[in-house]
């Protein structure tokens, strides 16, 4: 998990962009590992771990969860794998959260400049909501929230 998401590609589209050393790693698990409104998951794809997705907003009364991922870019990438295994993640996490999960909305952050996720995004049926800054590094980042819904 923490080499898939440290790989330089995945550092460039995050909101955390340094490598993260595995004391900071280990701290945020433990935080995560034992938060009931938080869940992450491993995804696997073609019988191999591939990527990791994380739902915040679980145990919330209205159940509009928020999400991300993020993908083993170097292992998918030399089998070949990446798009697809992209795909099935994607098209997984929406099941689980609407089926497993019981979300009422599903919504998360990308990076304007992050194109190709934003498109696999309006592939799958998310809407852009909104648009605001970020400041990562010191530099400002335009973040696109793109959310779909149950009743949608």
């Amino acid at each position: 998990m923490l080499r898939w998401r440290n790989h330089p590609q995945v550092r460039a589209v995050s909101n955390t962009r340094h490598e993260i050393a595995p004391a900071e790693h280990a701290a945020w698990w433990a935080g995560v590992r034992t938060d009931p409104d938080r869940r992450v998951l491993i995804h696997r794809y073609a019988d191999r771990d591939a990527g990791v997705v994380t739902f915040s907003g679980v145990t919330s009364p209205r159940r509009d969860l928020v999400w991300g991922f993020y993908l083993d870019i170097a292992g998918l990438d030399e089998r070949r794998e990446l798009l697809r295994a992209w795909m099935s993640l994607e098209e997984a996490a929406i099941a689980h959260a609407f089926t497993d999960l019981g979300a009422r909305s599903l919504g998360g952050e990308t990076f304007a400049e992050n194109k190709p996720v934003l498109a696999l995004h309006r592939r799958f049926g998310f809407r852009i909501v909104r648009r605001y800054e970020r400041d990562v590094d010191g530099t400002p980042h335009q973040v696109v929230w793109t959310q779909m819904s149950r009743e949608a």
